[in-house]
C-alpha cells in the first residue's frame, strides 16, 4: 500500500470514528428520550440515528473500495495486515461500534417493554382479563369489568 492510500485510509477511519462517536451520543440521547416523556425527542433521535448509520455505511463502503483497489483481493489476510498497520484507529472504531450496538440493543429492549406496557393497558381498557400473579407466583387471568363500559 502506498503512502497516499494509507493517508486516505487513515482519514476514512478518522471520519468513521467521528461519526461513531456522534452515533454513541445520539443513542444515549435516544435512551433518555425513551425513558422520559418526550415522544418528539424519540422521533428526532431515531431520525438522527438513521442518518448517522447511513453515513457510517457510506464510509464503510468507501473504505472497502479503497482497500480493494490498493490491495488485490483485499479481504482475509490482506485486510488483517492493513488492520495491523492502522491498529489503533481500527481498534478504536471497533470498540465504538461495539458500544453503539450494545446501546442500540438496550434501546430496543426499552421500546419492547414500553410496547408491552401499552398493550397491557389497552387490554384493560378494552375489558380483557389482565394477567396477575397468585400467592404461588403463578399467573392467572382475573376478570374485571371493562373500563370502557364503566
Amino acid at each position: 500500500m502506498n503512502q497516499a492510500a494509507r493517508h486516505r485510509l487513515e482519514d476514512l477511519l478518522d471520519r468513521e470514528i467521528a461519526v461513531a462517536r456522534l452515533l454513541s451520543t445520539t443513542l444515549d440521547a435516544e435512551r433518555s428520550a425513551l425513558t422520559g416523556d418526550a415522544p418528539d425527542a424519540v422521533l428526532e433521535q431515531s431520525s438522527e440515528k438513521v442518518q448517522l448509520l447511513g453515513t457510517i455505511e457510506r464510509l464503510e463502503k468507501e473504505r472497502r473500495e479503497l482497500c480493494a483497489a490498493e490491495i488485490p483481493g483485499a479481504g482475509g489476510d490482506a485486510a488483517q495486515g492493513m488492520a495491523a498497520a492502522l491498529g489503533e484507529r481500527w481498534h478504536a472504531l471497533l470498540e465504538l461500534m461495539a458500544r453503539c450496538r450494545s446501546a442500540n440493543e438496550v434501546n430496543g429492549y426499552i421500546i419492547r417493554v414500553r410496547q408491552n406496557q401499552v398493550r397491557q393497558l389497552m387490554d384493560i381498557v378494552r375489558g380483557a382479563a389482565p394477567v396477575v400473579y397468585g400467592p404461588q407466583g403463578k399467573t392467572f387471568a382475573k376478570a374485571l369489568r371493562a373500563l370502557a363500559r364503566a
